[in-house]
């Protein structure tokens, strides 16, 4: 009788311990791969990261229980704790807490007051260990979004082939050897309703417009119509170069 009780005390302990998720390890970089996903598609870019943003990555630590992201702009840290049913609490001092979770292989953001929920893939670009939070989904981006070959279709060096290469370097563009994406911040509120990035070369830059239609690509000089003490307000001014994605 004492065996039969214990056993019906152990089958229930197990049927209990096996109702709760598991906390299954949430460590490492996460990428907003849906984010990525509509910007290949060869449409505006703030569009794309507005309609399955704010977030852009997440750096998780469950041994050290750290937990970081950053929108484009900024990069805030976190302490990650586990909660029930197989949710991660990220406690951020001075603000709400964030849940996380795993649904399948992806990385489930809960919606809160400020932000929607939001889905994030694990991230299989390389980068160093120095490199800064974002590197990750900045190089996934830049691969999707204007990876390939293209061709100057207009503009000076007309027929010269480009390469835009996911660490930032930019081939075959005259006068121009780096590029940017402007993803958020002060650059997108400077230049408002249009996409832009940063083109230089050596030490020397400056940010341009640009708009990206299917397999074209225009890129616009930078025009400023603030005032000398505002924000720059910056539009399209002369039309530079027009690419057309060749692969």
């Amino acid at each position: 009788m004492r065996k039969a009780l214990v056993l019906s005390l152990l089958t229930v302990f197990l049927g209990g311990c096996a109702s709760e998720p598991a906390h299954r390890d949430i460590s490492g970089i996460w990428i907003n791969q849906a984010a990525i996903d509509a910007a290949a598609k060869g449409g505006n870019l703030r569009e794309a990261l507005l309609a399955y943003g704010p977030n852009l990555e997440w750096d998780i630590d469950t041994q050290t229980a750290q937990a970081r992201y950053t929108n484009g702009f900024e990069r805030v840290e976190g302490k990650l704790q586990p909660e029930d049913k197989g949710v991660w609490q990220v406690d951020f001092y001075g603000s709400s807490a964030t849940a996380l979770s795993l649904a399948g292989e992806e990385l489930l953001q809960a919606a809160a007051d400020a932000d929607p929920q939001q889905v994030f893939a694990r991230s299989s670009v390389n980068v160093a260990a120095q490199d800064p939070l974002g590197t990750s989904f900045e190089k996934a981006l830049k691969t999707a979004y204007l990876g390939g070959q293209w061709r100057i279709a207009e503009g000076a060096g007309q027929g010269a082939s480009v390469t835009f290469l996911a660490g930032g370097q930019l081939k075959g563009l005259p006068g121009m050897n780096a590029y940017a994406l402007c993803l958020a911040g002060d650059c997108a509120s400077m230049s408002g309703e249009y996409d832009s990035l940063w083109l230089q070369q050596g030490e020397t830059g400056a940010a341009h417009i640009f708009v990206r239609n299917g397999k074209q690509l225009e890129i616009f000089e930078a025009l400023d119509a603030s005032q000398p003490d505002e924000m720059p307000q910056l539009y399209p001014g002369k039309r530079e170069w027009v690419l057309e994605k060749q692969r």
